[in-house]
C-alpha cells in the first residue's frame, strides 16, 4: 500500500518544485534481443523540463529539454552510448532531438516535431516521434517500422488542480480528452466534454468501479478519493487515484526520477509520526484501488511486486494521480 494514498493529507507547498506536468509511459520493446519494459517520464516544473528513460536493472538516463523553463533556446540534438548493466559487452546508443518539439498547453510530453531512438548493432530497436528522416540522416541507420515500433502498455500521469482535472490519452488507437470533476460530494467523469459517469454520495462511495465507454471502447473505471472525502476544510489536499483499464490492463514498474521525488516529498510532508520509515520505490500496484483493478483482470490474483508479470499487449491502463492545490 502507498501510505500517501490513505494517510493524513499532504500539501506540496513549494510551487517552484511542484510539477506543472508529470507523465510516465511504459512501453514493451526489445533491447539487444531481450524483451524489456521501457519507462519514459516527462517532467516539467517552474525551473526545469526533462525526460528520464529507465529500464529496470539495465540503464537510466535523464535528458534536459531546456536549460531552464525561462529560456527560449532548447538544448541541441544529442546522443549517448550506454553500456547495459545486466548484459556484458552489450551497448546501445540513444539519439534525441527536441529543438523543434511542439507541446500542447502546459504538457511536459511533446506532440510532434521530435524523436527519440535507441539503436544497437546498427539496428533501430526503439523509436518514438515523427522526425524519421532527420534521424536517418543524422545516424545513417534506416528506420524499419516492424522492428522499432514499441507497444504502449500503460500511462501514469500526475494532474494538478482544485476541482477539475483534465488529460488526453489514447485508447485503442484514438486520442480522447478525459476530465474528472470532484466537488460537493459528487464525482463526474467526462469523455471529450460529454459526461460519462456521475457518482453521488462520495462519503459512502469513496472507492468503487464502473464501466464506461470511451470512443466506442468499453473501459473499466476505478476510483479512490478516500483522502478527499475524509479530510474536509482548509487542509483538504492530498490526491485521488483513478484507473481507466482496457482488457487485461497495463504494467506498473516502480517510480523513478521526478515521480519518485514527488511521492517521497508527499510522504514526508504528511507529517504522520505513525508511519514507519519506508524505502520509496512506491509501486502503484500496491495501492488498494490498483490491487482491485489487478484482481478484476487476473481472476482474483493480486500482487504487490514492482512490476506485474503480465503485459503482453493484451490491454492498456491509464492511471491518474489527481493532486489538489491549495
Amino acid at each position: 500500500m502507498i501510505p500517501a494514498c490513505f494517510s493524513s493529507p499532504n500539501t506540496l507547498s513549494n510551487s517552484s518544485q511542484m510539477p506543472q506536468s508529470l507523465i510516465t509511459c511504459i512501453y514493451q520493446t526489445q533491447l539487444c534481443n531481450s524483451p524489456v519494459h521501457l519507462t519514459l517520464t516527462w517532467s516539467k516544473t517552474l525551473f526545469s523540463h526533462s525526460l528520464t528513460i529507465y529500464a529496470a536493472d539495465t540503464f537510466s538516463i535523464t535528458i534536459s529539454l531546456y536549460p531552464s523553463t525561462f529560456s527560449f533556446i532548447r538544448n541541441r540534438p544529442g546522443s549517448k552510448s550506454i553500456h547495459l548493466t545486466n548484459q556484458h559487452y552489450q551497448k546501445i546508443k540513444l539519439y534525441w532531438d527536441f529543438t523543434r518539439a511542439e507541446f500542447s498547453e502546459s504538457s511536459a510530453e511533446p506532440e510532434s516535431c521530435f524523436y527519440i531512438a535507441i539503436t544497437s548493432n546498427a539496428r533501430v530497436e526503439f523509436f518514438m516521434g515523427d522526425l524519421r528522416d532527420e534521424f536517418t540522416q543524422r545516424s545513417g541507420i534506416a528506420w524499419i517500422r516492424h522492428s522499432a515500433e514499441p507497444t504502449l502498455l500503460s500511462r501514469r500521469e500526475h494532474v494538478f488542480g482544485r476541482r477539475n482535472y483534465v488529460t488526453r490519452a489514447q485508447f485503442m488507437g484514438s486520442k480522447h480528452e478525459i476530465g474528472i470533476e470532484c466537488s460537493g460530494g459528487v464525482l463526474k467523469v467526462k469523455v471529450n466534454g460529454e459526461t460519462s459517469l456521475v457518482v453521488k454520495r462520495l462519503a459512502w462511495k469513496f472507492r468503487g468501479n464502473e464501466r464506461i465507454m470511451v470512443g466506442g471502447v468499453e473501459v473499466e473505471f476505478f476510483w479512490d478519493v478516500f483522502n478527499w472525502v475524509n479530510n474536509c476544510g482548509a487542509n483538504s489536499s492530498g490526491h485521488g487515484v483513478f484507473v481507466f483499464q482496457v482488457g487485461d490492463g497495463g504494467v506498473w514498474p516502480e517510480m523513478v526520477g521526478p515521480e519518485k521525488r514527488l511521492m517521497r516529498k508527499s510522504l514526508s510532508s504528511s507529517g504522520s509520526s505513525a508511519l514507519p520509515p519506508i524505502s520509496v520505490s512506491p509501486s502503484p500496484s500496491c495501492s488498494s484501488v490498483l490491487q482491485w483493478a489487478e484482481e478484476s483482470s487476473d481472476g482474483g490474483r493480486s500482487s504487490c511486486s514492482s512490476t506485474r508479470s503480465s503485459g503482453s499487449g493484451a490491454g492498456f491502463s491509464l492511471l491518474l494521480y489527481a493532486w489538489r492545490r491549495d
